[in-house]
């Protein structure tokens, strides 16, 4: 066996969100048989998708029905650091939380998103830009402040394997207001980002604040949004808001991964019967008359509140349906931003 034999096998490989073999979509990097060894390097570079991964198994099957061994290997942030006048030149995935209205539950989205994908294994840090209200560091429980630099960088905290980073952790008590104007707003999102010591990642989770703003322009004209996901719950307000979402990102070109349904059918822990408080279904019609991945329901649970307060995501409870339900989200995101970075290699 040669390598014009591990990749005639490897066309038998399809790509279902691309639609053909992953020869002919240019993911196969390199080949080399070695010793009863096929060395594939792939351009997968969205660590912890399932799609990814079971595209990856498919090509060890493959590989194996030859006889051979497989030994694959992907693309890692490390192996392209990118310009040294890169923004976020480390880290391989930027995720933008957005809701167009507040009172969505957008923040518990984002911290739910980060925890479980770094429950995954995946490299992670989440950026609370909701600087006028930021709430993330109380819904993990973070009271670690920066730790700064001689070089006057940041080091940012972690929990539960999360490098974060928040105005919170920089005003000057947790109940001071921030009141600023668009340049001032522009220029500590700015520091915020290419200040803080990052280091390698696989998804920077940012938490952007409702709205159509200051803070949302300015994410997206400077930062490398590899797409964003938008917050809405079932009910036709928060629809008509999250519209506007939509056109934002549409204006400044920035993919969409899909919409969430959050504060979806709640279910009375007392007597099991199911109830629609804010309306049934209207997240998914959204996403199928935009023409857009519907990436999951959240239920109306009580856990998922009491998880915020006390700084525990409810998304790392393996014994909670909801916080399964934060899983798939994950996994579903994940999986979007695969299929874009795998269209972006055409």
């Amino acid at each position: 066996m040669n390598e014009a034999d591990v990749e005639e096998a490897l066309r038998g490989v399809g790509d279902p969100d691309l639609g053909d073999d992953i020869v002919a979509e240019g993911l196969v990097n390199d080949v080399t048989v070695e010793e009863g060894v096929a060395h594939v390097s792939l351009a997968l570079g969205t660590p912890y998708s399932p799609a990814e991964s079971s595209i990856a198994d498919r090509v060890r099957e493959a590989i194996r029905e030859l006889d051979l061994e497989p030994e694959l290997s992907a693309f890692h942030p490390e192996q392209d650091s990118g310009a040294e006048d890169d923004v976020l030149p480390n880290v391989k995935n930027v995720i933008a939380v957005a809701s167009g209205k507040g009172g969505v539950g957008k923040s518990t989205v984002a911290v739910n998103l980060a925890a479980a994908l770094s429950d995954r294994g995946a490299r992670v840090g989440l950026f609370d830009a909701d600087i006028y209200g930021p709430n993330v560091p109380r819904m993990v429980s973070a009271d670690e402040a920066p730790q700064a630099t001689e070089e006057e960088t940041l080091i940012p905290p972690e929990k539960f394997g999360v490098k974060l980073m928040s105005m919170a952790f920089l005003t000057g008590g947790e109940d001071d207001p921030v009141i600023w104007r668009g340049p001032m707003v522009h220029k500590v999102l700015t520091q915020l980002v290419e200040d803080v010591e990052w280091g390698y990642l696989d998804y920077l989770v940012i938490d952007l604040p409702p709205g159509t703003g200051d803070t949302q322009l300015t994410v997206l004209q400077t930062m490398p949004v590899t797409g964003a996901v938008v917050v809405t719950t079932p009910q036709d307000v928060a629809i008509d808001d999250a519209r506007k979402g939509l056109e934002m990102f549409g204006t400044h070109d920035t993919p969409v991964l899909g919409i969430v349904e959050n504060m979806s059918t709640f279910v009375c822990p007392d007597c099991g019967s199911e109830h629609d408080v804010f309306g049934s279904g209207g997240g998914e019609a959204f996403a199928a008359e935009s023409d857009l991945p519907f990436l999951g329901a959240i239920p109306l649970d009580p856990s998922v509140r009491a998880g915020g307060d006390r700084g525990a995501p409810v998304a790392l409870d393996e014994d909670s349906d909801v916080g399964a339900s934060f899983r798939d989200l994950a996994g579903n995101a994940a999986d979007m931003a695969g299929v874009l970075n795998r269209r972006g290699l055409d």
